[in-house]
């Protein structure tokens, strides 16, 4: 069977937040079907569906056990594939709704973070050429053994990007925003809309605390090389091109992200041997909690301290898992600190444009802001500072670079 042309959208939750919205995004999508346009539409739960399951869950129980939680938090999306599919019945043209498991999405057993092993394409392929607008439920998959699973917050992103990359097809994520942004408009008024951005920076822009798409989303864009574009459902505005680096004019830097949903743990005065960190690492990941940024430093005794940054989210849970380890590595204390937040510059020129970081740390000591701790990468700087001066120190460093005049531009696209 002769593969169909395919574009994949996606649709988030605001945009299929009440009937109206849903039969809005029915019409268009009926529409570009008539222009002979196939299209895989994959659809996240309705605004605040997600957070309205989980909450019951927990008035049931503290503690749900993750498969159940799986199987009740994946219905979110069943409904909004439902309902958006007899919408396009109602306008007289050909869909079916399918969820993760039907689709073909086969996942590894992680609930609530599982992880994509596999995309069989051949029902999306066989529905496609039989005349249908395919609309997926995003979010979820299932394992080898049948058992129904989640992506995790943002997963409908990464069931996008991954059905695109298996059908070697254009995805554009149609959400409440215009595109991505030099800084949060929330926060910089004049923050100005990103025309094209590459891959590199868009990963860490989504791990530095943009909403605009989840990292994995981002990942598997670039690995499978699927042209990414970001949108707004509620206009026409043309949004964000995401495109290979080779593909762009480099400027020292394209924006600046604040992040407040992350928390330090620090092991303080560890023996300074070697596998410390190993141990550390290894104890958080076998608990499925990943490490944002880890930072050594030296004291004068020779011992160090070890600081993690964490999703704001494992900070209970990763300091009792360290507790045990901290004795055994011969640490004085394990610190949680929760009243912390990430900011970041991101370009493509920030390794290679001289000071940069002199302006960025400039920028955030004019508004007297302390810097607690610095990371550095080919294309982010990102320091840890007090959370209730982010907002602050966003604005601050978006003016000292000036972002809101920034000219970007695609070359090379042939």
């Amino acid at each position: 069977m002769t593969p169909c042309p395919v574009v994949v959208r996606k649709y988030g939750g605001t945009s299929v937040g009440s009937v109206e919205r849903i039969r809005k995004v029915a019409k268009d999508l009926v529409n570009d079907h008539h222009r002979g346009l196939q299209q895989v539409v994959v659809v996240s739960a309705m605004a605040k569906a997600t957070d309205q399951l989980l909450n019951m869950a927990l008035q049931i129980t503290e503690k749900p056990r993750p498969r159940e939680l799986d199987m009740l938090l994946t219905t979110g999306e069943q409904v909004s594939i439902a309902l958006l599919t007899m919408a396009v019945h109602h306008l007289g043209c050909k869909a079916i709704a399918l969820t993760g498991a039907q689709c073909g999405i086969l996942t590894d057993e992680n609930y609530s973070r599982a992880k994509i092993q596999n995309v069989d394409t051949a029902k999306l392929r066989n529905e496609l050429c039989n005349g249908n607008i395919v609309i997926v439920a995003g979010f979820q998959g299932i394992t080898p053994s049948q058992e129904i699973t989640t992506l995790g917050r943002g997963g409908s992103d990464t069931t996008a990007t991954a059905l695109a990359g298996a059908l070697q097809a254009p995805c554009e994520i149609y959400t409440d925003v215009n595109g991505v942004y030099t800084a949060d408009p929330s926060i910089v008024p004049d923050a100005k809309l990103l025309d094209v951005i590459s891959y590199e920076e868009m990963l860490e822009f989504a791990a530095s605390g943009s909403k605009v798409l989840h990292p994995r989303c981002v990942e598997i864009a670039n690995k499978y090389n699927v042209p990414l574009q970001v949108r707004s459902s509620f206009n026409d505005v043309p949004g964000t091109l995401i495109v290979k680096e080779d593909r762009l004019e480099k400027v020292a830097i394209t924006g600046v992200t604040g992040d407040a949903k992350i928390c330090r743990v620090a092991l303080t005065r560890v023996r300074d041997v070697p596998g410390i960190a190993a141990r550390i690492s290894r104890s958080l990941a076998d608990a499925g909690i990943c490490i944002r940024l880890i930072i050594q430093g030296i004291r004068h005794d020779k011992t160090n301290d070890v600081s993690l940054i964490l999703s704001q989210q494992d900070a209970e849970r990763a300091r009792d898992i360290l507790q045990p380890v901290a004795r055994e590595v011969g640490a004085d204390d394990v610190l949680l600190d929760t009243d912390v937040a990430k900011v970041s510059v991101i370009g493509s020129g920030v390794a290679s444009t001289p000071g940069v970081a002199g302006r960025m740390f400039q920028a955030l000591a004019s508004e007297g802001i302390n810097i607690e701790l610095i990371s550095t990468s080919e294309v982010r700087i990102a320091c840890i500072i007090r959370r209730d001066q982010l907002d602050a120190a966003v604005r601050a460093i978006h003016r000292e670079f000036d972002l809101n005049n920034l000219e970007r531009k695609e070359i090379n696209a042939g």
